[in-house]
């Protein structure tokens, strides 16, 4: 089984991805670890900083096949990261798909404008991240709004965040 989880920034990816590593003892690869070490190796001329689409570009490609390599051996793993296209299903033949469960995390605009200064509390609750000033609250309500009207488009599932944070206590996400 893979597990894909999906999301914009600060949606509790890697934290979620941490909780069902515990609970069912899958592996689990973080997608910004694969980019921070190309990036940090020099194997690429991205940065830290390049958009969004550039580094889905350059980095799903690889993130694609080690989710076949995965299937093929029958091997358990967990892939976090907002860099997987929303369009991910065309790039797997039938035989795939059943294998692969896939969760956006997504917050409404309700839950950002009231529970933003909380969101921000809890951004190394996971892992250290470097301070982030980019973050604001109309990006990260904008980038919510896109990745809603994504999922919906390509019929993707994702868990939606009004009231309270569902995924901290996995609520029906598998």
């Amino acid at each position: 089984m893979v597990i894909l989880i999906a999301g914009g920034t600060h949606t509790g990816k890697t934290r979620l991805a941490q909780r069902l590593v515990a609970e069912y003892g899958f592996f689990c690869l973080s997608i910004d670890h694969i980019k921070m070490g190309l990036i940090r190796s020099g194997y690429c001329a991205l940065t830290p900083e390049s958009n969004d689409e550039e580094l889905t570009e350059y980095l799903w490609p690889v993130i694609r096949e080690i989710i076949k390599t995965n299937i093929e051996n029958s091997q358990d793993i967990i892939i976090e990261g907002c860099y997987i296209p929303f369009d991910w299903k065309k790039d797997f033949s039938l035989e795939y798909l059943p294998y692969i469960k896939y969760k956006c995390l997504i917050f409404t605009e309700r839950y950002i404008n009231e529970h933003f200064d909380d969101i921000i509390g809890h951004e190394n609750d996971a892992e250290a991240r470097l301070n982030d000033n980019s973050c604001d609250k109309e990006s990260m309500i904008e980038e919510s709004i896109k990745n809603l009207d994504m999922c919906r488009k390509y019929g993707l599932e994702y868990v939606l965040s009004d009231d309270e944070y569902i995924p901290a206590s996995r609520k029906n996400l598998f």
